[in-house]
């Protein structure tokens, strides 16, 4: 054992909110932090990721507040041509490791563990060495209660027999020999990133198939733009959105509405979607994995062969020499919600919907400017992951409520308009008194939400 090492935080894991969580403390107090994970590196699950991930949302709205990672480029080529730029997987683990040497390490204020696990009790452990460290903490900060899972290290929830040519992602470019067939399985950002990148490397569309568990909702990437040139897609798509819950006469008809107002988009408009998780596609994305036309809907597949692929009410007949690709790894494994503060613990989750980086630094600015409890709490509302089409409902609702209450809240408006990971706020507050256009797409929007807020209610209601 060595000396005992004092700190105000501990924080378990040094991945992306718990990175964001740190970079708040330390930028708006002069408080201690024991940062400890399992990782190598700073950047969680981002250490493991395939190679040709990026963000799947622009670059601005990523990382912490106090650094940026986005360039301030638009894209000129590719799939995302037009649009804010997204950061590669490579980018990240870079934006993260000098994060971590060139802001935290300098400021004397971080104790950084790589490689190691807390083990509970002021208790530290290497996992490289064994050695243990004695830690003591005013506060412990779990930013790992997501649990997140990634492909690389993913048991797939199905029998697999030893003869299947059965892969990660990330293996994908790097395979030996040429690609024949390929077989994708699942139906998120991981098997879309996947499909868009065998059409890239020129696989034949009619070569890959894609096993599709459940059809999702896609949001529009046009639409999330934080750029001011962006502003009437951006805005003027909240304003849509508000309008077509309001107008809508029922759940089913609230996502059609939505569709048709180019707030969703989905793969296949001959099939209802039962999913949606964020994923964020821009329209050229979609139109290259519209070119899949063999899409397998049976259901979640049972077990896997050599020749065929097994559903619970039906087979597939699985080509000889198939490469299969697992993207069945859901992104986070644990949806349960918990308290954000209980007594001497901070909860890290999202309490707004999409940003789980703007959600760590909300809380940690939370913590620091106020101190009774209940307080806190009613601040920091969960707003619950989705995995079902109808979570829309829920984590709308509650998204809502926490803009709703944020803004009542002095001072508050003030800190999210200079939150880097804020940039919606800032394209609100930016609008002149003589931009008409914009103003009057801010009052269609401010006219629709509390009609949306009824009718969100209403649905929540009928699905309690």
């Amino acid at each position: 054992m060595t000396k005992t090492i004092q700190a105000d935080y501990l924080i378990v894991g040094a991945g992306a909110s718990g990175m964001a969580f740190a970079d708040t403390l330390l930028a708006e107090s002069a408080v201690s932090i024991i940062l400890v994970d399992k990782e190598h590196k700073p950047g969680g699950h981002w250490n493991h990721a395939y190679s040709f991930v990026t963000l799947h949302q622009p670059s601005s709205f990523y990382g912490v507040s106090s650094k940026e990672l986005s360039r301030g480029v638009i894209d000129k080529v590719g799939l995302n041509k037009g649009l804010n730029e997204l950061a590669s997987g490579a980018q990240v683990n870079a934006y993260y490791d000098d994060l971590m040497h060139e802001v935290f390490l300098p400021s004397g204020r971080v104790h950084y563990f790589p490689r190691c696990e807390y083990l509970g009790n002021g208790l530290i452990k290497s996992l490289v060495t064994g050695k243990k460290f004695n830690v003591t903490f005013q506060k412990l900060v779990d930013s790992t209660y997501y649990k997140t899972s990634i492909p690389a290290t993913h048991t797939p929830a199905f029998h697999i027999d030893h003869d299947v040519n059965f892969i990660p992602p990330n293996d994908l470019p790097y395979l030996s020999s040429p690609i024949q067939g390929v077989t994708i399985i699942g139906g998120g950002k991981t098997a879309i990133d996947s499909c868009l990148w065998l059409l890239e490397q020129g696989v034949p569309a009619d070569n890959i198939m894609w096993v599709m568990p459940r059809d999702a909702w896609f949001i529009d990437r046009k639409n999330t733009q934080p750029s001011s040139e962006f502003f009437f897609d951006t805005i003027g798509a909240q304003a849509l959105q508000m309008e077509a819950i309001a107008e809508s006469t029922s759940m089913p008809d609230m996502f059609l509405r939505l569709e048709k107002a180019g707030v969703f988009l989905r793969l296949d408009t001959q099939v209802l979607p039962k999913m949606f998780h964020g994923a964020t596609i821009s329209q050229k994305e979609l139109a290259q994995i519209q070119q899949i036309k063999n899409v397998i809907r049976q259901g979640r597949v049972v077990s896997l062969h050599k020749d065929k692929m097994q559903f619970e009410q039906s087979e597939v007949a699985l080509p000889i020499g198939q490469t299969v690709v697992d993207c069945t790894a859901s992104a986070i494994t644990n949806l349960e919600i918990s308290q954000v503060f209980a007594n001497d613990t901070i909860t890290l989750q999202t309490v707004r919907s999409y940003q789980p980086v703007f959600s760590a630094s909300f809380i940690a600015h939370i913590e620091l400017a106020y101190q009774d409890i209940e307080k806190k709490n009613n601040l920091c509302r969960v707003v619950p992951l989705p995995n079902h089409d109808f979570d829309w409902v829920e984590l709308t609702y509650k998204n809502m409520m926490n803009q709703f209450f944020w803004s009542k809240e002095p001072g508050l408006k003030k800190w999210l308009q200079n939150n880097r990971l804020d940039g919606f706020m800032k394209m609100v507050s930016a609008v002149k008194f003589y931009e008409f256009k914009k103003l009057a797409v801010l009052n269609r929007m401010r006219k629709a939400a509390k009609p949306a807020i009824t009718k969100l209610k209403l649905y929540k209601s009928e699905l309690d």
